[in-house]
């Protein structure tokens, strides 16, 4: 199958080379309106540079959708109307008005699916096996600042990815939700019962964190996105006074985790669902729902000024 990518950014160029990469993918080609960009990027890893977006659509079978945000609707939609398999890149849209309209449009058949790469990361599968009766959930997700980033707030931007594993990788039904900070700088407390559950997310950081944290009766669960470790701490098997000191024992657990790309799984699983016909684990319904909580969560940030 042969496979495309639309826009060469930082998130494109990436595509690129995990395509070339791929088993399954015959010929790669690549389209920007910047045409010494495409170049660039197609010469570095081996792939065909397309004229036109036509030209683009006709010889590419599944895309992946890399265009800055504002432009995912009209690209993706042309793609789509063009009867080519479509991933987009997370959000899947500027607002959900637009996913609405996106969404509507797909036709059955048609494999479609948005990209939130955490999905695809080993330690959210290990995460929710260890998940039985969380009392306490925090997700952190913080950055130094970025001259890429542009146009979105940091819940779009950097939380929407932990929404989507908290939403449909560790819970589900009804919530409540509060949220306050900036458009760098946000936190958002989501509730599930009786079980609060805090996401912060930060552009302002001066360490780069990716963090879940899961407290249960039996338990605690810590795991890190980027190291794709995961450690569980058990009740403690001794404690007390030791020379006036505190003391604890813990029992702690390093599970075994095989360790992969997540873009590389997710484009390989993309590429397999369109040549199998079959829909994509991350489907638009739910990188719709995605942004429809974020937009929630930015209903309580301090407006831009």
């Amino acid at each position: 199958m042969d496979a495309g990518v639309i826009g060469t950014g930082a998130m494109g160029r990436n595509h690129v080379r995990i395509y070339t990469e791929l088993k399954e993918v015959g010929t790669t080609y690549v389209y920007d309106l910047d045409h010494a960009a495409a170049e660039a990027v197609a010469a570095q890893n081996g792939a065909e540079v397309c004229a036109s977006m036509e030209e683009f659509l006709r010889k590419a079978e599944a895309v992946s959708v890399c265009v800055p945000t504002p432009y995912h609707f009209a690209t993706a939609r042309q793609c789509i109307g063009a009867g080519v398999h479509t991933l987009i890149e997370k959000p899947i849209c500027l607002s959900a008005e637009e996913g609405e309209r996106l969404v509507g449009e797909i036709p059955d058949g048609l494999t479609v699916g948005v990209g939130h790469i955490e999905r695809f990361n080993p330690i959210v599968d290990e995460v929710r096996r260890l998940v039985s009766a969380p009392l306490y959930v925090h997700i952190a997700r913080h950055n130094p600042a970025s001259a890429r980033v542009s146009g979105s707030s940091v819940v779009e931007d950097l939380m929407i990815h932990d929404i989507d594993v908290v939403f449909n990788a560790l819970f589900s039904g009804p919530c409540t939700l509060a949220s306050a900070g900036t458009e760098d700088v946000a936190a958002a407390l989501i509730t599930f019962g009786t079980t609060p559950v805090y996401l912060s997310a930060s552009r302002k950081a001066s360490k780069k964190v990716r963090s879940i944290y899961i407290e249960q009766e039996e338990a605690t669960i810590e795991a890190d996105y980027m190291t794709q470790e995961v450690y569980v701490y058990r009740k403690p098997g001794a404690y007390g006074l030791v020379d006036g000191q505190y003391r604890q024992e813990n029992i702690i657990e390093k599970l075994l985790v095989n360790k992969v790309e997540p873009l590389k799984t997710e484009l390989q699983t993309f590429v397999r669902c369109a040549r199998d016909a079959r829909p994509f684990p991350v489907t638009p319904a739910q990188g719709l729902e995605n942004l429809r909580v974020c937009e929630r969560i930015g209903r309580g940030l301090a407006p831009h000024r």
